[in-house]
């Protein structure tokens, strides 16, 4: 217990403290100093979210770091004179919150905020901002402008900056090109030539003298770009010249670096450049192709690029192969067999890729072990060796080089269409429905990997889903008549007539000559008993196939079915003109005839008599010749009779369709027969008539897949 002095001493401590700890007020500086700080930080946050790639975000920092900032100059104007406001913060918030706005594509607001910059004359060095509103106006492709503000940047930055400068006269050469004013492209290009060479700025001079035509400045810019310096260090750096443990560690940790990774990016940009350039004017600096080629080559030769020289020969093959000239392309890939490995197994895959599509498949398989054998790992060449034992017919094999292509190379579409193809020979339809999804999900508008899918699903009795991906595949192939004509088929096969029909009519409309189509859109018309409308379709189709009789006599049919009996004969007169022994028509113009009550009835019954005489006479000589075969197969050469029922219809590779058409009247009734039977409409694979067939690949250069890019058909891909 406290003693009465000891109380009263502690309510005097506490007091004492209650009135020494009194709410911290800050001063004017301080608070200015603390609103600096989180104005820095907005602005670094900003730019943190640009680098991450949320643009929204970081143009929503930029604007509150200005608003922010704006609220600070203020404060400072009321505390100290107009002299101790801190530009530099001012300038980076406003240079940020340009770089935001033309990173979002504000244009307007990017280059309004950027004109306060410029204008402001108490920013230092402003003026260098014109490039980036010059570059604002080369995207909105306002090229004069953008000309005009890199040439104004140009004169306000000194000539001490030479590297700044090269770039805004390298933007300055690229808007000419652009524009088309190729002479003053070339002006700037040869003046960063003079003074700095560079890979761009040399690529670009040799594309303007292309422009204008300039074969001996083309081949003189060629040579520039050749000479330009890399300034890498050559790989011989890497390679350790002792046995020293500490010095081999060095050297395995600087090998990929991230310095040797640039080196390596530059190296491989120029290579590119050398090579697009040598492509684009070998066919122009000489008299041929082949004569500019040479004379690239030697360039190269002579170069620090002694490499590419073996890559310009392959292209010099391809270039063959495009103008068609087989024979030279073999010889010029020929030259390669002697090379080293890896060139060697890229001409031999090329090689390889030629025999396979001329189907010569022992030179094909012969190139393609020599492929693999110089380079294992090349999936090309693992490709087109599998497209020669898929072409033995030796599926489970072929699998295998595919499956090794892939673990190769995971991308290569080739091997994985193949494996998918292979797949569907051996009726694994799982594996292959597998495949041809994956695929797909590399290839997202493949019409063909489509169809394949489609084909899988049909093959896998799903109609439904089959039918789901032929939709998929007309949404990117709408004017594919045998896609649609496929559709088609499918929902016939359904028993949605009227959804088959509205496939077929498209498939007709876009491509009016398939027989099958024809067919199948004239029996509908029959079976739905408008005969007139049948009448088109089946003149159309004879007038595809004018030799064979059974499109004519379908004429004359839907004629006499629709009432029109004189056209109907007139029609069976002019039959008989052209196949005079055609027995049906024969027997159609007697009962025409008997029922009109005509005068040729007579003629044309003597006629049929006799035919039907000789037939008999043949059916019996044939009897006699095969007793005991197991009986005859007579055959009524153009009768109807036969066309309407076995002949009429085409081999297929889907389902047939099931649209009945009333057959050729009898004997007992002229006009309408007692039996119905089938006219049968097939499908032919929309993708191309050799199905089923490996695909093959070439290379333009070592490490390229040149034939990539050639059309997912239901032929195998080479490589």
């Amino acid at each position: 217990m406290y003693t009465w002095p000891q109380r009263q001493m502690k309510m005097i401590f506490i007091l004492v403290i209650m009135t020494t700890i009194q709410p911290m007020t800050l001063s004017p500086e301080e608070k200015i100093r603390q609103l600096e700080k989180k104005v820095n930080e907005l602005v670094e946050e900003s730019c943190i979210a640009n680098s991450c790639g949320d643009l929204k975000l970081a143009l929503e920092k930029a604007k509150d770091a200005g608003r922010k900032e704006r609220i600070l100059v203020r404060q400072r104007e009321q505390v100290t004179t107009p002299e101790n406001i801190n530009l530099d913060l001012t300038y980076s918030v406003l240079f940020n919150l340009a770089s935001q706005y033309s990173a979002n594509e504000m244009y307007a607001e990017a280059l309004n905020t950027y004109q306060v910059i410029v204008k402001n004359k108490m920013f230092s060095n402003a003026g260098r901002l014109k490039v980036n509103m010059g570059n604002i106006y080369l995207k909105q492709r306002n090229y004069s402008k953008a000309i005009k503000f890199y040439r104004m940047a140009l004169d306000q930055i000194p000539s001490v900056h030479k590297e700044m400068r090269i770039k805004i006269m390298q933007n300055i050469g690229v808007t000419f090109i652009k524009t088309g004013q190729y002479s003053d492209a070339i002006n700037s290009f040869e003046h960063i030539m003079s003074l700095a060479p560079n890979l761009k700025a040399g690529f670009n001079l040799i594309l303007s003298y292309f422009a204008v035509g300039d074969r001996d400045k083309m081949k003189k810019a060629f040579q520039k770009l050749i000479a330009v310096p890399l300034e890498i260090d050559e790989d011989d750096k890497y390679i350790s010249p002792s046995d020293d443990p500490h010095t081999n560690l060095v050297i395995e940790a600087i090998k990929n670096d991230h310095l040797r990774q640039m080196e390596r990016e530059r190296k491989a940009m120029a290579e590119k450049y050398i090579m697009t350039a040598a492509k684009l004017i070998a066919p122009v600096i000489e008299t041929s192709f082949a004569v500019g080629y040479d004379w690239c080559v030697e360039v190269v030769k002579a170069s620090q690029y002694v490499e590419l020289a073996n890559d310009l020969e392959i292209n010099k093959a391809i270039t063959y192969l495009r103008q068609k000239d087989f024979n030279q392309a073999v010889e010029t890939l020929k030259m390669f067999e002697k090379k080293d490995s890896r060139v060697k197994s890229a001409a031999a895959t090329n090689l390889s890729f030629l025999y396979y599509l001329e189907n010569e498949f022992a030179q094909a398989s012969s190139y393609a072990d020599l492929a693999v054998n110089s380079d294992r790992y090349n999936p090309s060449a693992l490709t087109n060796k599998g497209n020669t034992v898929f072409a033995n017919g030796d599926y489970e094999k072929a699998a295998e080089f595919y499956k090794e292509a892939l673990r190769n190379d995971s991308s290569c579409t080739e091997a994985l269409y193949n494996i998918g193809l292979t797949y569907k020979r051996l009726n694994r339809l799982d594996e292959a429905l597998d495949c041809f999804l994956k695929l797909h999900a590399i290839l997202r508008n493949s019409a063909q990997v489509l169809y394949q899918i489609a084909n899988v699903y049909e093959l896998m009795e799903d109609p439904n889903q089959a039918i789901e991906w032929l939709m998929q595949l007309i949404s990117v192939v709408p004017t594919d008549s045998r896609a649609l004509s496929k559709l088609g088929e499918l929902y016939d096969s359904e028993g949605d007539k009227s959804q088959a029909f509205q496939y077929y009519y498209e498939s007709y409309r876009y491509f009016p000559s398939n027989i099958e189509v024809i067919e199948w859109l004239g029996a509908y018309y029959i079976d739905t008993q408008f005969c007139e409308k049948a009448i088109q379709y089946f003149e159309r189709a004879s007038l595809i196939q004018p030799t064979q009789v059974k499109w004519q006599l379908m004429v004359a049919s839907c004629f006499r079915r629709s009432g029109n009996y004189q056209k109907a004969l007139d029609t069976y007169k002019d039959i008989h003109r052209k196949f005079p022994e055609n027995v049906e028509c024969l027997r159609f113009l007697v009962r025409l005839c008997t029922d009109i009550g005509l005068k040729e009835v007579q003629e044309y019954a003597t006629k049929l008599k006799r035919l039907e005489k000789m037939k008999e006479i043949r059916e019996q000589r044939v009897r006699s010749g095969r007793d005991g075969s197991g009986g005859s197969r007579s055959r009524r050469e153009g009768s109807a009779g036969s066309d309407s029922g076995q002949n009429c219809s085409a081999s297929s590779k889907g389902e047939r369709l099931s649209v009945k058409l009333r057959a050729l009247p009898g004997t007992n009734e002229p006009y309408e027969s007692s039996s119905n039977k089938e006219i049968d409409a097939s499908y032919v694979d929309p993708l191309g008539p050799q199905i089923e067939r490996p695909k093959t690949a070439a290379k333009k250069r070592i490490d390229e897949d040149d034939f990539a890019d050639e059309e997912l058909g239901d032929d195998l891909l080479p490589e």
